[in-house]
């Protein structure tokens, strides 16, 4: 073959070389009418969730204060994920995101195993979030008599109205949970740094770094308890993605995306680690649990009036929070999805005020297969979900740092232009993410009870994903006017 029917060959599989960024047909309808405030608060809820309210409690008790330097690390390779998408984000604006990406750089395969798998992530992390909400109400007495379910139910159902109307009314609704979640993270910070500052008790306890020194030190228990807890921690972060698909409704993602990843790593730093080591300051780590909010041990000890109905009714927020999320994301990727033949045709309609309610739907039916497990093994719903949906979220980051990886190499070969904002330190980036994010994967094998069965799980999706393709190659075929059999990538 001649070189110019080489060239010609190239630009004609990379149309991007040419000036033409390929479009993703499920882009197409969707209005922009999230503002900047919208993406922006949507990135801090992204970062702030349950696994700080509540989750840090029980593992500050297993690994001790070191469990600030797992925030601060696993912060780190969090933004480079988001920066990654961030560049992507700012290369082509979809509300497809990392699976409209994964189209373009990996491939139909790429896209179908990319989409699949965040399905699988949000679909069970609904079911965890609407167990989480019937538990948190439980708290209170005038509920304890409506069954478990029944409340489950209920969250559900009030979650898929606000997100059926518009996308407007979820960005408000997000907006609205991310101004509670960090106006008590910032009231609980002032008051922590008041005690220290005061050396005022703390339940017999006098507050400063006598709390870690004399107590164990930063790591009381060893360092395998700190490696043990990295993949409960990346869960934590779970949700940062959010501002790729919201990048698709803004009116201006060139403004608004740089600016939303670029604070999400100050907000990991302040928000997180500060606020583990406010803890650590306050407290021996041994008095910690995963029971209770670490936040309500402290305000509790101190004699803070219904410091627990306080704390509930944020953590009741940030798990509605993250099931208002789910619903609008996957209802987003499921049209995508759609549009290119792997995922059901109903998932790709939508409605007059331009929501996919085909595909958030049908993630609300999956969350109402979790109202029967709570109507079944209640006590057991939260565990069983939760290992499942860190498959789900650690796949989806590999996806996405591998799609940049093909990306910065077609940059290089002249195929595509890079944006002015992009991920530092590429490659090198990239395969260390990739390689910390499949360590945390293999850690979850040192726990028997829950983390080893779900790694026994991989080859049953696996197995899934093999036959849900070769179900629907021939239709993602004659969408692309390709023949089956020419869809190896």
């Amino acid at each position: 073959m001649s070189k110019d029917a080489v060239d010609t060959a190239q630009v004609a599989a990379h149309p991007q070389a040419t000036g033409t960024i390929p479009a993703d047909a499920g882009d197409a309808g969707y209005s922009k009418d999230l503002k900047a405030r919208h993406v922006n608060m949507i990135a801090i809820g992204g970062a702030i969730g349950t696994g700080l309210f509540l989750g840090a409690g029980g593992r500050l008790r297993d690994a001790g204060p070191a469990l600030a330097i797992a925030y601060l690390v696993c912060g780190v390779f969090a933004f480079f994920v988001v920066r990654a998408l961030g560049e992507l984000v700012l290369y082509r604006p979809s509300s497809g995101s990392f699976v409209s990406y994964a189209r373009e750089f990996l491939g139909e395969k790429g896209a179908y195993v990319a989409g699949w798998m965040y399905f699988l992530n949000w679909s069970t992390t609904g079911i965890a979030d609407i167990t989480a909400i019937a538990l948190y109400t439980h708290y209170w007495s005038m509920f304890t008599s409506i069954p478990q379910w029944v409340l489950a139910l209920i969250a559900l159902a009030v979650v898929l109205a606000v997100n059926l109307i518009s996308v407007k009314i979820f960005g408000e609704m997000e907006f609205w949970f991310a101004i509670v979640k960090v106006a008590t993270l910032v009231g609980f910070m002032l008051i922590g740094i008041f005690l220290l500052a005061t050396q005022h008790d703390v339940g017999g306890h006098t507050p400063g770094v006598g709390m870690i020194t004399d107590h164990g030190g930063i790591l009381p228990h060893g360092v395998m308890p700190v490696v043990l807890v990295m993949q409960g921690v990346i869960f934590a972060y779970a949700a940062l993605e959010l501002v790729g698909v919201a990048a698709g409704e803004t009116a201006e993602p060139e403004k608004v995306v740089p600016r939303a990843v670029n604070s999400i790593m100050w907000r990991v730093a302040l928000f997180y680690v500060g606020s583990v080591v406010l803890l650590a300051l306050l407290l021996p780590s041994s008095l910690y649990s995963g029971d209770q909010s670490p936040f309500v041990t402290v305000l509790s000890k101190i004699g803070v009036p219904a410091a627990g109905d306080v704390m509930n009714l944020v953590v009741l927020t940030a798990a509605m929070s993250s099931l208002n999320s789910g619903l609008y994301s996957t209802g987003r990727i499921l049209r995508s999805m759609a549009m290119a033949g792997s995922a059901p045709r109903f998932t790709r309609v939508m409605s007059r005020s331009q929501v996919p309610y085909g595909g958030i739907l049908l993630t609300c039916g999956i969350c109402v297969l979790g109202v029967g497990l709570n109507y079944l093994v209640p006590s057991q719903a939260f565990e069983i979900v939760l290992n499942v949906a860190s498959l789900g979220i650690i796949s989806t980051w590999v996806i996405i740092m591998i799609c940049h990886l093909v990306f910065v190499r077609r940059a290089r070969a002249g195929l595509v232009a890079r944006p002015h904002f992009r991920l530092p330190g590429s490659p090198v980036t990239e395969i260390a993410t990739i390689a910390f994010l499949l360590a945390c994967l293999g850690m979850m094998w040192n726990d028997p009870d829950v983390g080893r069965k779900t790694l026994l799980l991989i080859p049953v999706i696996a197995v899934m994903l093999v036959a849900g393709w070769f179900g629907v190659r021939r239709r993602v075929a004659q969408n692309a006017g390709q023949e089956p059999s020419t869809l190896t990538k």
